[in-house]
């Protein structure tokens, strides 16, 4: 991307393109703390339910049969998942890893595929709310930049196209391209896609009759910042215990459907 100094503005905009490459980088070290953590209880929940289906489950199931006892529904669901990593062990391991490789190929190689992913991502409980202000925001970063840099708006409109990230909202924002093209203003035009946020467009709104349309811009990425980072936090804060009742009570049923039968056994035994 070349800009040019048509505006006399090219140290400020320098300095707000090295903040807001200084904002990316910090919003994606703050999302890798929020996966972390929650991937390391996985990963460790995972291997601990492994090493049970594999060397303790088969062994309990041995004495349990062995006393006569009826299997209840939940410790036969285990053996079933217990011989499943026994013997295909080979095929846990490598499904999902075929899996992840081939939807990451299918999703390169179709450009639909890759327009229904942006689109369900944006539709995801909370997750899609975080990524579309996310974009949101870093739409309004770099258009108020272009446009204080005094590249024209359709020209900054192309430009951002490849910036968002999102086909969907790429889609969108060349949907504006060519309504503003045949002659609606900037407001029309980003109301009519349906796809940007009623703040977005009033502060366009603004930014067309005030003529100060990068301040404008930049007022909304300041408030999609704002939210980002409290809903990032909030995330953390609820994703972590969350998380951890999840797979505890995964655990639970694990225990309870190995330890039951047995815990059946002894009582029915006479003193």
């Amino acid at each position: 991307m070349c800009i040019r100094d048509r505006s006399g503005e090219l140290p400020t905009v320098l300095n707000q393109l090295s903040h807001t490459l200084k904002w990316q980088d910090e919003l994606f070290a703050q999302t890798k703390r929020l996966l972390t953590y929650p991937l390391f209880i996985l990963v460790t929940v995972m291997l601990a339910i492994a090493f049970l289906m594999v060397f303790l489950v088969p062994e309990l199931v041995k004495f349990v049969e062995e006393l006569g006892q009826a299997l209840p529904w939940s410790t036969r669901v285990l053996i079933l998942v217990s011989n499943a990593f026994v013997h295909y062990w080979w095929l846990l391991i490598m499904l999902p890893i075929f899996v992840v490789l081939a939807f990451t190929a299918w999703v390169k190689i179709s450009a639909d595929a890759r327009y229904h992913l942006d689109r369900l991502q944006l539709k995801l409980p909370m997750v899609g709310n975080v990524l579309n202000k996310i974009i949101m925001a870093r739409f309004s970063r770099y258009f108020a930049l272009l446009y204080r840099a005094g590249i024209p708006i359709l020209a900054a409109i192309k430009t951002c196209e490849n910036i968002v990230g999102n086909q969907v909202v790429a889609s969108a924002l060349n949907d504006i391209h060519d309504s503003i093209s045949a002659g609606s203003s900037m407001s029309d035009s980003f109301r009519q896609a349906g796809l940007f946020p009623s703040l977005v467009i009033r502060m366009i709104s603004v930014g067309e009759r005030s003529g100060e349309l990068d301040q404008s811009l930049m007022n909304v990425s300041y408030f999609y910042d704002r939210d980002v980072d409290a809903l990032l936090q909030s995330m953390l804060k609820m994703l972590e215990p969350a998380l951890t009742v999840i797979l505890g009570l995964v655990l639970m049923f694990v225990m309870t459907a190995v330890l039951g039968p047995v815990y059946d056994s002894f009582s029915q035994m006479p003193l």
